[in-house]
C-alpha cells in the first residue's frame, strides 16, 4: 500500500448499531475510495480500551461492555493527553487481527485498511468548539504518525487532521432554513458552519440546492464548494431477489400482501412530513393500507397523533362475518435486507419531506423500480427528475390525490416504474467516483 495516497474518514454516523442517511453516505464512500485505489482510514470515536494489550483494543472496539481499564491506566492517559497539547488529541490503531469474530457487524462496517480510534473523539470535539468559539472558533487537532493526504469529514465537525487537506460535508441546511424541523443549536451550528466555510480546505455537499443553500447562507465563494451528489448502491444480492423470494419475505414477516401496501420508510420527525401523510392517507380513504418503517424521532407523538384505533382499522364484512382490518402498520426498523423486501414489493413508496439535502430514500426506490411519490422542496426535485410523482408537501389535499392517483392507475405506477430506473442510473457509483476522483486530483494539486 505504500505507493497509495492515505485517505481518512470519519466513523461519526457509522455506529455499529445504528444507521443514517449520513451513514450511508460514509459507508459507500469508503468503498468508492477503495475502488479508485486509495489507502482508506476511518477515525471511530469509541470508549477506550480496557488494557494495553491488542486483544483488548480490538474487542473494545466491538463492544462497549469491553470492562474498565484499571485506577492506573486511566490515570496514565489522562496525564499525556494532558501534557501532549491540551488543543488536540492522539488516534490509536485499531488491530483488526481476526480472533474477534465480526461477520454480525460487516453488512454495516465500512471499507477500511486500517481503523483507528480516539477515545470519545467527536464529543470532545464538540466541547472543545463549544469553549473556544466565543473568541477563537477553534477545531480539535487529532494526531496521526502517518496523516492522510485527504481527511474526508462526512459531517460538520470542529476537528482537522494537521498536514492534511482537511475538507467537510454539509449535506444541507435543514437547521438554518427550517429551524423549527431540528433539535439542533442553531446559533452554535451556525457559528460552525460558518468557521468550517472559511477555514475548511473545500466543502463539499450533495446537490446543487445544497450548494445554494451554503453559498447564500454562509457567505462563502461558490469555488470553494463542489457538489460531487451521492451514489445509491444496493448490493446485488438484495436488490435482484426473485419476486417470490420477495413476496415469501413481506408476507410471512409482516403479515401484508405483496404489491398491496404503500411504502413510507425514514425517521419520524417534523422534516419527514409523516403527520401530513398520515392525513393525507386517510383523507384518500384507500384500501391499500400504508406501512410507516422509521425509528421514532423528536416530536413523533405530534407525527403520529392520528394513529389512533379508529383511523387505523376498519370493518370489513366477508359474508355473515366481520373482519377489523389494518389500514396503518408502523414499526420502528428494518434491517437493510428486509428494507429492500419491502421497498420492492410495495405498490408505491410515499415520501413527501418538507426538505431534503439530497433524498436518499427516493433514489433507492426509483433504482429498485417501485412508484414513487415525492416533493416539490428542497433537493428531492433535483434528484427524481421526471422519474418520481412531485407534489406540495404542504399541501394534503394535493398528496391524498397523489395518493388516490398511485393507487388506482395502474399506467403511471408503470410509468414511474421505468422512469424512475432511468433517473436512478445518473447517480451511479462510477459516476459519482468520477466527479469524487476529479475534486482530491484538484485539492491535492492545490488548484482549489
Amino acid at each position: 500500500m505504500s505507493g497509495k495516497q492515505k485517505v481518512l474518514v470519519d466513523g461519526f454516523n457509522l455506529g455499529l448499531e445504528t444507521g443514517t442517511g449520513v451513514a450511508t453516505y460514509a459507508r459507500n464512500l469508503t468503498y468508492c475510495l477503495n475502488a479508485l485505489d486509495y489507502e482508506v482510514d476511518v477515525l471511530y470515536g469509541g470508549r477506550a480500551a480496557p488494557g494495553l494489550r491488542s486483544l483488548l483494543r480490538e474487542i473494545a472496539f466491538f463492544d462497549t461492555n469491553a470492562g474498565e481499564p484499571p485506577a492506573w491506566l486511566k490515570m496514565l492517559r489522562y496525564f499525556l493527553e494532558a501534557f501532549s497539547s491540551p488543543t488536540g488529541v492522539s488516534a490509536t490503531q485499531v488491530p483488526i487481527t481476526g480472533q474477534v469474530i465480526f461477520t454480525h457487524f460487516k453488512g454495516r462496517m465500512p471499507y477500511f485498511d486500517t481503523l483507528w480510534n480516539s477515545p470519545d473523539v467527536f464529543n470532545r470535539a464538540a466541547r472543545f468548539f463549544g469553549l473556544t468559539h466565543w473568541f477563537f472558533s477553534r477545531r480539535l487537532r487529532v494526531r496521526m504518525k502517518s496523516p492522510p493526504a485527504i481527511a474526508h469529514w462526512t459531517y460538520p465537525l470542529p476537528i482537522y487532521v494537521p498536514g492534511s487537506k482537511n475538507i467537510y460535508v454539509i449535506h444541507d441546511l435543514v437547521p438554518l432554513r427550517l429551524p423549527y424541523t431540528t433539535l439542533d443549536n442553531k446559533r452554535f451550528y451556525y457559528t460552525l458552519t460558518r468557521m468550517l466555510a472559511k477555514r475548511a480546505d473545500h466543502i463539499v455537499t450533495v446537490s446543487e440546492t445544497s450548494k445554494r443553500d451554503i453559498v447564500n447562507l454562509l457567505g462563502i465563494s461558490e469555488s470553494k464548494v463542489t457538489n460531487t451528489y451521492q451514489s445509491v448502491e444496493i448490493p446485488g444480492r438484495y436488490a435482484n431477489k426473485p419476486d417470490h423470494v420477495v413476496k415469501a419475505e413481506v408476507e410471512g414477516i409482516f403479515n401484508i400482501k405483496y404489491k398491496e401496501y404503500m411504502l413510507f420508510f425514514g425517521a419520524i420527525e417534523p422534516k419527514k412530513n409523516v403527520g401530513r401523510l398520515i392525513e393525507a392517507y386517510l383523507a384518500a380513504n384507500v384500501d391499500t393500507p400504508l406501512l410507516i418503517v422509521g425509528k421514532i424521532g423528536w416530536k413523533s407523538e405530534q407525527e403520529l397523533r392520528l394513529l389512533n384505533e379508529d383511523a387505523t382499522f376498519y370493518l370489513e364484512q366477508v359474508g355473515s362475518v366481520t373482519y377489523r382490518r389494518h389500514r396503518i402498520f408502523q414499526i420502528d426498523f428494518a434491517p437493510f435486507p428486509v428494507l429492500v423486501s419491502l421497498i420492492k414489493g410495495a405498490k408505491c413508496v410515499l415520501f413527501p419531506s418538507l426538505y431534503e439535502g439530497f433524498g436518499l430514500p427516493i433514489l433507492e426506490s426509483m433504482k429498485l423500480g417501485t412508484p414513487t411519490l415525492t416533493s416539490t422542496e428542497g433537493a428531492t426535485p433535483e434528484i427524481a427528475g421526471d422519474g418520481a410523482m412531485l407534489i406540495d408537501p404542504y399541501d394534503t389535499r394535493a398528496l391524498a390525490d397523489g395518493i388516490i392517483a398511485l393507487d388506482t392507475n395502474a399506467e403511471l405506477r408503470a410509468s414511474l416504474s421505468e422512469k424512475g430506473r432511468i433517473r436512478a442510473e445518473s447517480f451511479s457509483a462510477d459516476a459519482h467516483a468520477k466527479r469524487l476522483k476529479n475534486l482530491y486530483d484538484r485539492l491535492l494539486a492545490s488548484k482549489i
